[in-house]
């Protein structure tokens, strides 16, 4: 087996240890911080290579960058804060009321 074979051939179990190893230093760093959540870089990692063998999961990630980039609107199910008095002209502020 020459080196350039080798490479190729150990390169995907190489990655995959490698993000094993790198998700478990992460974690135990979140964890001595307190912070939860996923870990940013194995996410990463794993979504580029699930992108590698799946082109849907490029597009995938492709639109979910994009939707982030989005701004968020009003009409996202409350009411709007401000109310209009048609009839004498003026905009009335609502009270928030905590549910």
């Amino acid at each position: 087996m020459d080196s350039v074979e080798a490479v190729l051939t150990w390169s995907i179990p190489g990655g995959v240890l490698a993000m094993v190893a790198v998700g478990t230093v992460e974690l135990a760093r979140s964890k001595r911080r307190g912070r939860a959540g996923a870990a940013p870089l194995t996410s990463t990692y794993v979504n580029e290579f699930t992108a590698l063998f799946y082109g849907t999961k490029r597009t995938e990630l492709d639109h979910r960058d994009s939707t982030s980039m989005m701004r968020e609107e009003d009409a996202q199910g409350e009411r709007p804060w401000l109310g209009e008095d048609l009839e004498r002209g003026i905009v009335l502020p609502r009270r928030r009321t905590e549910d």
